[in-house]
């Protein structure tokens, strides 16, 4: 793999349907039944699903009452943030015994650099292994496991052998690995962006390897050379531990200004659905809801609103924003507008970020 810099060992860890198995494991009665962690049989959008309810079709960010409709026996259980954010405190307790080089991307999965680690064991393998029955002896809950040189192939390995299971791509293998993905696979290639390589040819990780690095920035911008790189193992994101988010925000500009309140509630709609997938993907949940609002002089209003409560969905957050949006004056035309969540169930942490290298996979 040309131009890649040294390789390191890194775990992906990733919770198996995190809230649904929190649930099942404080209330046994729910033990092998399908359920949905958010909404109701009537509205609202399902968070989290558990695997008995992945059997009819059942999956988070489906409206719930499609949800009911493909499974007439689901169980709707209200979410627990507090709850959820404990138990993922307990997780990443166990996670700093083995390395300070940890970093979450969500209560339920986490980056872990364990290229040296605490308890001096050479095989990330092993590693991953040891972590995952502790989690489950001490916990109670089943977790997955992608290992390799980069967090890139680590976290597409990591939903290979799901639920309770793991993968190592070692580094002669990480290449053949990636060419024999559907191109969808890929972490970071959503929906639009796999059909517009199917488009163009692109099926799997070895169409995509076959075109030029001219051809993908050509079609796809600054992003090209990012495909033209992760396709070959070339990823050089290091694992963050300081990397806190304070915040979580989708903001769209407009090619043409908007003129009503009754145009930028519409608009305000879109974002907070937006957001809502974002959130519900990364499992994040905030307590303050802000809209932003940039007229087309590029003058900018704020507004903010805290509840005691954490919010992650659009019926939870959006009626907030309808009353912040009252209290705005909109004279003038809008060529931007944003709605973010902070105060979030997030935690704070403080790593040493020494690192050093002993392969062994």
């Amino acid at each position: 793999m040309e131009n890649q810099p040294e390789e390191r060992k890194i775990i992906h860890i990733d919770m198996d349907a995190f809230y649904a198995s929190v649930e099942q494991m404080d209330h046994p009665e729910l033990k092998g039944k399908p359920i949905a962690v958010g909404g109701s049989k009537l509205r609202g959008v399902v968070a989290a699903a558990s695997y008995e309810a992945r059997k009819f079709g059942v999956k988070s960010a489906m409206p719930s009452s499609t949800a009911a409709r493909l499974c007439p026996e689901l169980i709707f259980v209200r979410p627990r943030f507090d709850r959820y954010q404990e138990i993922s405190a307990q997780i990443k307790a166990i996670f700093y015994e083995y390395t300070d080089l940890v970093e979450p991307l969500s209560l339920d999965e986490a980056f872990l650099d364990v290229t040296t680690n605490k308890k001096g064991i050479p095989s990330a393998t092993l590693l991953a292994k040891e972590i995952r029955e502790r989690i489950l002896k001490e916990i109670g809950l089943t977790a997955s496991a992608g290992i390799s040189i980069n967090k890139f192939t680590a976290k597409i390995a990591s939903d290979v052998n799901k639920p309770n299971g793991q993968l190592t791509v070692s580094p002669p293998e990480v290449e053949s690995f990636l060419e024999k993905l559907p191109i969808e696979r890929f972490f970071g290639i959503g929906k639009v962006t796999a059909a517009k390589m199917k488009e163009l040819g692109v099926r799997s990780g070895k169409d995509l390897k076959k075109k030029s690095m001219t051809f993908l920035v050509q079609h796809f911008g600054k992003q090209g050379t990012h495909f033209y790189n992760i396709v070959r193992g070339i990823h050089r994101s290091q694992v963050k531990p300081d990397r806190i988010r304070k915040s979580f925000a989708v903001e769209h500009t407009y090619f043409s200004d908007i003129y009503s309140k009754r145009q930028i509630l519409e608009k305000l709609e879109e974002i907070a659905l937006d957001l809502e997938r974002r959130m519900e993907k990364r499992s994040i949940a905030g307590k303050c809801v802000s809209i932003k609002v940039k007229y087309s002089d590029f003058t900018t209003q704020t507004r903010a609103k805290t509840i005691p409560d954490y919010m992650w969905s659009k019926a939870d957050f959006f009626p907030l924003v309808e009353g912040l949006l009252d209290h705005l004056e909109v004279e003038k035309p809008v060529r931007l507008l944003g709605i973010s969540l902070s105060k979030l169930n997030t935690e704070d942490n403080d790593p040493d970020q020494n690192k050093q290298l002993t392969l062994q996979f």
